[in-house]
């Protein structure tokens, strides 16, 4: 018996080495746990793949026993094992190690056959429930009894010899198992032992091995399971948050098993969205990536063209109707634009985002973290600014390096800073008065700061505001500005990064300003970029919710378009692209015209991912069309309206990807119109021409343009960057002026060209270009509609966003900060104290 417990271990080791082929920094690793507090600990811990319970027996009640994961319940104790063992799902749940081995110690010596009985002696709870359900179904009967060894020999002369029991009393094989030791024997028998002791591994490593195993085929990619949710379209069509309160959303931890999310992979935010890890990334890195499809649109009205219907309407049609994975990945709405002009931003009609209420109020709170990231960094700088200007360089030493219970030292963050100084000492003591001054002072120019506070909400009487008024400020007063929270280079790196690695060092390179001698202040030198690494560590994970069909969408980061890159995140693209698989799609949007938020997308977000789109579905209205043409009904207007469209068809065509026009049909399009649309697309270069009908059907009427996209993402592909990253700041700029506005040329500022020269000189020249410019024409004028043609597209000013990595020109009199109209959206809105229903959000 000793050799065959040798044999069970020696097993393992090669399933082991077996595993380790496949992931070789996989190692099995049980948990003996003596303390029940730790158990949680360790059913959360993704390293830990057994668990047993070393205690004594009148402590395992059933509310301890139960409170290890079934995945993790090595023991086969928990009712879910146990449950599953009676069920006959052995592929799928744990027995006993004890129970295993006895089992084959059985067929080894040939005791398992059917017809036989075994008899099971004593209440062993699981280990005796494990064996009679083990023996059964090998098709022998099992009797069991609680009678004690002396009561039972006065009834053994009935036993038919074939009975196996756990007594020793029994001329016939025994088998005598407690759960770290046994006796087996048969004193009739030459070929068993008479009484041979033996003990089991302790603990068995056979479902421990079984665990790690069942682990590494759970981090491998799942085909998805997805079921559908039915949509009844309703005519004429209700409003969007009436249509969406009248579907009933998945469980959002339903929605993530179905697409093939692990439990550990998702942290729930209520009943219907939920942040996925990162972690995802790392367990599906060999994952083949599904096709990419980027959204973008003509230059739409004030109101827009539907980017985010299309989006979700095509998604909707891929998974509900063509059964194909998809994913949508769209951007977080901004308060501003909720409570102001536009409404809510979660799609509409039947292909919009549910619960439409969570989406576009707070969601998972990523907005509000960038708020609070943003404004630290400026109370860092104003604080800054007035402990340098009221203290000595001794006093700010000692309190920027204070003893605290007789020990001083520097922070990391503190040494980091000495290195980019250029001084190597790591004691305090040892800097010398030179190396101290250095060292504490940023020296930073007030009228060279760049940082503005934000807020997510359109305030217009924030745009220029005087700080430092109080009289304790000791006469720091400044000019200053809010901006809208989305507009944030804290929202633009969140929207780039790749990683909380790669987050933590964009936000130490940021510039906040410049000291008087002309160098870049960043946020790691006021200390602070650890400290908005802790504020955004939640952040940086997508959220997942659900169309009104039931497909998956990720929703994250919401950089304006006209400001920032206006793309929704690299990571909620990245994870999407795994999950959906090699034949799958994921849909993703770009903010406003594609002469900005693709421009963007592919000259910006494209270089920092290495991802390349497939396919571009380019959104067109015949409302907007009928605005770039002049006028509201004559079928020529609309023909002249298409020159915009023909123009950012040849726009998406500068990079060299396939694009498919998508007619969002409104109610008042007529057949004529939406045809001659279709056509002149098709004529100018366009893959496909489509009208889509999902605002009023849902993904039902978006059938037709999820083929077309299919087939486009067949095409060959001739992905291009539209410039050099190594071109002159200005010969960059020059070149989306030209080729993608149509100017003429650039007109630079004297003060835009000064900050060109200064970045040249700070070693930023070679960051790509992230026009900041009016979306409602493809020039530098709102007013001016269709192609403008002849002009000079005016560069009043050049701000640089290092930690996002890039330089962003000022086209025009832009805004950082929108305004509330006379009567804002917030009129219509109310909650009803009984029910807490919202009415009038959109």
């Amino acid at each position: 018996c000793v050799f065959f417990c040798r044999g069970i271990i020696q097993k393992s080791r090669e399933e082991v080495a077996s595993l380790q082929q496949c992931r070789p920094a996989l190692t099995p690793v049980l948990a003996i746990v003596q303390v029940t507090d730790e158990v949680l600990k360790l059913n959360e811990d993704p390293k830990v793949h057994g668990l047993v319970l070393h205690l004594p027996t009148a402590l395992l009640s059933g509310r301890v026993l139960n409170s290890i994961s079934p995945e993790k319940d090595v023991q086969g104790v928990t009712d879910v094992n146990l449950g599953k063992l009676v069920r006959g799902d052995l592929e799928d749940s744990f027995a006993p190690p004890i129970a295993r081995v006895v089992m084959e110690l059985l067929e080894q010596h040939g005791l398992l056959a059917e017809g036989k009985t075994a008899l099971i002696l004593g209440n062993s709870g699981a280990l005796e429930v494990a064996l009679q359900c083990l023996i059964q179904r090998r098709g022998m009967l099992v009797l069991t009894s609680g009678w004690k060894v002396a009561s039972l020999q006065k009834q053994v002369i009935i036993a038919p010899q074939e009975v196996m029991c756990t007594t020793i009393q029994l001329h016939c094989p025994f088998l005598h198992c407690g759960q770290h030791w046994g006796i087996l024997g048969n004193r009739s028998s030459s070929s068993w032992p008479p009484c041979t002791p033996f003990h089991p591994p302790t603990p068995p490593p056979q479902n421990v091995v079984r665990s790690a195993c069942r682990w590494l085929r759970q981090q491998r990619y799942r085909p998805w399971r997805l079921r559908s949710l039915t949509l009844q379209p309703l005519s004429p069509v209700p409003s969007d948050i009436e249509i969406s309160r009248s579907q009933s959303p998945k469980a959002i931890e339903l929605l993530a098993r179905e697409v093939g999310l692990l439990p550990d992979e998702i942290e729930a935010h209520g009943k219907t969205k939920a942040k996925v890890r990162l972690s995802l990334l790392d367990r599906l890195k060999e994952q083949p990536d599904g096709k990419y499809v980027l959204v973008a649109g003509i230059t739409p009205t004030p109101l827009g063209e539907g980017k985010s219907t299309v989006t979700v309407g095509l998604a909707q049609a891929l998974t509900a109707h063509l059964k194909l994975n998809s994913f949508a990945c769209l951007r977080q709405p901004s308060q501003g634009p909720t409570f102001g002009v536009k409404g809510g931003a979660a799609g509409g009609g039947y292909a919009q985002v549910i619960p439409m209420e969570e989406f576009n109020l707070h969601l998972t709170g990523d907005i509000h973290a960038i708020t609070a990231a943003n404004n630290l960094v400026a109370a860092a700088i104003d604080a800054r600014v007035l402990h340098e200007a009221t203290q000595s360089d001794k006093a700010l030493y000692g309190r920027l390096v204070p003893t605290v219970n007789g020990l001083r030292k520097f922070s990391p963050i503190q040494t980091a800073r000495l290195r980019k100084l250029g001084i190597d000492k790591t004691e305090p003591g040892a800097l010398t008065p030179e190396e101290i001054r250095s060292f504490v002072r940023l020296d930073i120019d007030p009228s060279g700061i760049t940082w503005q506070r934000v807020v997510d909400t359109n305030d217009r009487f924030l745009r220029k505001i005087t700080i430092g008024q109080a009289s304790t400020e000791k006469g720091q007063a400044r000019q200053a500005q809010f901006d809208i929270a989305v507009a944030s280079e804290v929202m633009a790196i969140l929207a780039l990064t790749d990683g909380l690695r790669d987050m933590k060092e964009r936000f130490s390179r940021m510039v906040v300003g410049s000291s008087r001698t002309g160098r870049p202040v960043t946020a790691q030198d006021l200390g602070v970029s650890g400290a908005l690494a802790i504020l955004m560590k939640d952040a940086i994970k997508p959220t997942l919710m659900q169309t009104l069909e039931g497909t998956p969408v990720f929703v994250h980061a919401g950089p304006f378009a006209n400001i920032a890159h206006g793309n929704s995140s690299v990571l909620a693209d990245k994870l999407a692209l795994k999950l959906v698989g090699e034949e799958g799609f994921v849909v993703t949007e770009a903010g406003f015209g594609a002469d900005i938020g693709m421009e963007k997308f592919f000259n910006i977000k494209c270089r920092t991912s290495g991802l390349r789109p497939n396919v571009v579905v380019l959104v067109a209205t015949v409302r907007a069309l009928k605005m770039h043409g002049g006028g509201p009904k004559n079928l020529q207007l609309v023909a002249d309206g298409c020159s915009n469209l023909r123009k950012q068809i040849e726009i998406a065509q500068l990079f060299g990807v396939p694009v498919v026009v998508a007619v969002n049909v409104f109610r008042t399009d007529t057949e004529a119109e939406i045809d001659l649309v279709c056509r002149i697309a098709r004529d100018s270069g366009a893959s496909d021409a489509v009208a889509c009908y999902h605002w009023s059907r849902g993904g039902r009427g978006c059938v037709e343009l999820a083929r077309a996209v299919r087939k486009a993402a067949q095409q060959p592909n001739h992905f291009r960057f539209l410039y050099d990253l190594q071109m002159p700041i200005v010969e960059k700029i020059r070149t989306i002026a030209q080729k993608v506005y149509g100017a003429d040329d650039v007109e630079v500022s004297q003060e835009a060209q000064a900050k060109i020269d200064n970045y040249n000189e700070q070693g930023f020249g070679n960051l790509p270009i992230c026009m900041a410019k009016t979306h409602l024409s493809l020039s530098h004028l709102p007013d001016w509609k269709g192609v403008p043609t002849g002009f000079l597209l005016p560069i009043r000013d050049v701000r640089a966003s290092i930690g996002a990595g890039f330089i962003y020109p000022l086209v025009g009199t832009m805004s950082t900060m929108p305004g509330l109209p006379t009567r804002p959206c917030f009129y219509d809105m109310d909650l009803d104290p009984d029910t807490e229903q919202i009415a009038g959000l959109f």
